[in-house]
């Protein structure tokens, strides 16, 4: 594995806006260059740099991705803290499969009911295709975990310091990805941002420190991340979690106003990972 991941950065790098994209093993040539998945690798400021990587997962409900409001913006905001930001484009449902007819949605779960999501699976729709969309999804988070550790010390990162960020769909395949990962696949800690698993929940030994934001006014999400938030204190691993009671619009970078709670959930992440060790004060 070792061997392909580096023909592939051997073979495939570019360079775009200053900053690099290495295409990751779990696609195939074959593919469209535009759907195979890969990294986007933004790096701070040398004399910035406090050693932690943060994958961000974008979201787009699995059939496309934020990419500008939540790798382009949010990476900046972290590069100016300090912290590699590594954008992760995965694989997406593209319409190979359908949904089994006659499938209907579930009925929209408030916040006080994460008992109808028995395991935290807050995913309204399972049919095969889509769930095999999630899994490989899932691993390509894994690989994009795995190719930092690998290229840490040239990207002046430490390797004890690297973790999720996902948005929406995206936090339900950083999940996924940590339920199943490796050693060397399983991150330091996980943050979603709006975004509940999307599989049954499986809490790993030696689980990392859980990170949960979102609107407690989200029909099944904020029930989802309840119910997520519970199965990691059930298996005695460190979670935290913010739901906020204000605010409209887009789950993203918002300026802090003051007018709303929601708006500083990103400077709450900083404090989070500075409480926790991952970055310095």
């Amino acid at each position: 594995m070792k061997q392909f991941v580096l023909f592939c950065l051997l073979s495939v790098p570019m360079t775009i806006s200053a900053q690099t994209q290495y295409f990751l093993p779990t696609g195939n040539s074959s593919m469209d260059k535009k759907e195979r998945p890969l990294i986007e690798v933004y790096l701070p400021k040398q004399e910035l740099a406090n050693g932690c990587a943060v994958v961000l997962c974008p979201g787009g409900a699995m059939r496309w991705l934020s990419w500008e409001s939540d790798v382009v913006k949010m990476a900046a905001f972290l590069n100016e803290r300090g912290i590699a930001a590594i954008g992760l484009r995965y694989h997406l449902n593209k319409g190979g499969g359908q949904m089994p007819q006659g499938m209907q949605m579930p009925p929209m779960v408030d916040v006080t009911h994460p008992e109808h999501f028995p395991q935290a699976d807050a995913n309204p729709m399972h049919f095969a295709y889509g769930d095999s969309i999630i899994c490989l999804a899932a691993k390509d988070a894994q690989a994009a975990i795995r190719m930092v550790r690998e290229h840490a010390d040239e990207w002046h990162i430490q390797k004890d310091k690297i973790g999720f960020l996902g948005f929406s769909a995206g936090g339900g395949v950083a999940i996924a990805a940590t339920m199943s990962a490796e050693a060397i696949e399983r991150p330091d800690f996980l943050c979603t941002n709006f975004g509940p698993s999307l599989m049954p929940v499986t809490v790993p030994v030696d689980a990392p420190p859980l990170l949960i934001m979102s609107r407690v006014d989200h029909p099944n999400v904020a029930a989802g991340l309840v119910a997520l938030f519970m199965e990691w204190k059930k298996a005695g691993a460190n979670a935290e979690l913010h739901l906020y009671g204000d605010g409209k619009g887009p789950y993203e970078l918002m300026p802090q106003t003051g007018g709303t709670t929601t708006e500083n959930w990103s400077t709450q992440m900083i404090q989070w990972l500075k409480a926790k060790g991952f970055i310095h004060s």
